[in-house]
């Protein structure tokens, strides 16, 4: 078994990053801004953000590296084995918002975390998954998300995507409106059990699959007709998306309260955003379709 590298995995991170923005620029038809950061406890980053692209009206791939001697009081409550460690941790993670309400928001993050002390074995997981959010669902979008995300699971054990699919279902999960955020993926934390070499393949090959899982349901999506009454129900199902990153995520709480940037963490929010009190769309509507055929607990796959 080998010991964990994360000069390795920097390097697979930036390399994954450069390579996806490249193919979403390629889109877009409009260059990503480039921002390197610092952060003064230790480590930084490079945000690479498109706001009122062609195609995205926002969207952020971020790549962050930080480190230091001990792990905020959040963290340490659900791993007190990691009190007194120095750590790092280090990831990509996307969120893009197209403009046009037939094209999903789509999420991704691949992250590496270890926690290492004088004389000790280190400790150290992998985390990520990926997720899709649509405002207007179709079948053939959801089944080829959830077909990519079992194919890059698939050689590193029969059991994964099964597991990581309910995992993401159970987590991407607004407790408060008993609703699910989207129709899922896959997501996975804490995850070093198959030893380091296999546990990076598998992460690596989660990430790799993104452009794979997302690129052909932008293409059909983007250049769809729409009015007025499609934009104003994606404003007001992108608060759902608000009320679940700052209440539930715990990317987002982690970032926060170990001194992230806080403009690279709150990259994912939408650009426009709407509320209403008590609000219910319209029986037999493609509105109220999202919700009865698509915001469910389901086997995509099932034939």
């Amino acid at each position: 078994m080998s010991s964990p590298s994360p000069a390795a995995v920097k390097a697979w991170l930036l390399d994954l990053q450069a390579r996806i923005v490249q193919a979403l620029e390629e889109i877009d038809g409009k260059p990503f801004l480039r921002e390197h950061w610092e952060r003064p406890e230790g480590g930084g980053g490079i945000s690479r953000l498109i706001e009122e692209g062609n195609v995205f009206e926002r969207g952020g791939v971020n790549f962050s590296h930080v480190m230091g001697k001990s792990l905020p009081p959040s963290a340490m409550a659900a791993r007190p084995e990691l009190a007194g460690r120095a750590w790092e941790a280090m990831g990509v993670s996307l969120v893009l918002h197209p403009r046009n309400p037939y094209a999903p928001t789509v999420h991704m993050n691949v992250r590496f975390f270890e926690a290492t002390a004088e004389g000790q074995e280190p400790v150290w997981w992998f985390g990520g998954g990926m997720d899709l959010t649509p405002y207007y669902g179709f079948e053939d979008d959801a089944r080829h998300f959830h077909q990519v995300c079992r194919d890059a699971l698939a050689p590193y054990g029969s059991t994964l995507h099964d597991r990581f699919k309910k995992w993401c279902d159970e987590y991407f999960y607004i407790k408060h409106r008993k609703e699910p955020r989207g129709v899922g993926g896959i997501f996975f934390d804490d995850f070093n059990e198959a030893g380091f070499d296999m546990s990076y393949a598998m992460v690596q090959s989660v990430g790799e699959s993104f452009l794979r899982a997302y690129l052909p349901i932008l293409q059909r999506r983007k250049d769809a007709s729409y009015g007025e009454r499609e934009r104003d129900f994606q404003s007001y199902r992108r608060g759902r998306y608000v009320e679940f990153n700052l209440v539930w995520d715990r990317g987002t709480l982690f970032g926060l309260q170990s001194g992230g940037r806080t403009e690279a963490i709150l990259m994912s929010l939408p650009p426009i955003v709407k509320w209403r009190y008590d609000w219910h769309p319209e029986p037999g509507s493609p509105e109220a379709r999202l919700y009865t055929d698509f915001l469910v607990h389901k086997d995509w796959l099932a034939s």
